[in-house]
């Protein structure tokens, strides 16, 4: 049994994320950290300590939605399936966090492309897999390889109301991307909006949540060292109460002759 690692890291030199979303983490090292410890206990110096050193930590200011991590229904909307209270991430059913897992391969969509259902079910029919009620759906697009480059965000291509509906009618309540959003880079769908005028396109995908409850996980990574299927996702957030996303560690099972065949 493999365990392969879904997840990008959290850093401050990583371009992920837009101006306002960057990630701000503060290293405290073990000389600083000395003069913390000594401070908890008074009469300590820190040259008492160990070589002089205390612990290292950490200080972040960051979002729920940096890094890798899985977006609630609330994120959405405040309701779902037709006006139920949206699920916030710590109410999400954590047996739809460790399921069977199927990788859809979309790296040769440009950039921008709306995926459709019927490029879902062309998909399908090439890996030669029916979904099952709670697969976890993990798509590969253009983005995974622009990870860490300044086109990230701009990268890959999106899943809108169409194609989301079409895998949560059928019983998905997990899906995943390697981009920065679920949908469309907003650099595409605004060149869009400004020709067309339609704001129904504007956060098309989250936004089918509002019909049907479903959670989505963003920035994952080395989907393309999936097989297409026969492999099990593991994605449970962290319990944010109240939260519309949870940081995640995803990873993926997968036995060591997988039966699906990568690309």
């Amino acid at each position: 049994m493999q365990i392969l690692d879904l997840s990008v890291p959290l850093a401050n030199d990583i371009p992920a994320d837009p101006a306002f979303q960057k990630v701000e983490i503060d290293y405290v090292d073990h000389e600083a950290g000395a003069a913390e410890l000594a401070a908890a206990f008074p009469g300590l110096t820190p040259e008492q300590l160990p070589e002089g050193k205390g612990w290292s930590a950490e200080r972040v200011r960051i979002t729920t939605h940096n890094g890798t991590h899985m977006d609630a229904p609330w994120h959405y909307h405040p309701t779902m399936d037709g006006g139920e209270p949206a699920l916030a991430i710590d109410e999400i059913p954590l047996h739809w966090c460790m399921r069977p897992g199927v990788r859809m391969d979309f790296r040769e969509m440009p950039d921008g492309y709306v995926v459709t259902a019927a490029d879902i079910d062309v998909e399908l029919e090439r890996i030669g897999h029916v979904i099952q009620p709670l697969d976890i759906v993990v798509c590969a697009t253009r983005a995974g390889a622009r990870f860490g480059h300044d086109d990230y965000i701009h990268a890959g291509c999106g899943f809108g109301r169409e194609a989301t509906l079409h895998l949560t009618e059928q019983g998905v309540r997990v899906v995943g991307t390697d981009a920065w959003s679920w949908d469309a880079p907003f650099s595409a769908t605004l060149k869009r909006f400004e020709r067309d005028g339609d704001p129904s396109i504007i956060w098309e995908g989250h936004k089918s949540g509002r019909e049907r409850g479903y959670c989505q996980l963003e920035k994952l990574s080395g989907l393309e060292r999936l097989p297409d299927a026969g492999f099990t996702v593991i994605c449970f957030p962290v319990n944010v109460r109240g939260g519309s996303a949870g940081w995640t560690r995803a990873v993926a099972l997968i036995d060591d002759e997988p039966d699906g065949e990568r690309r």
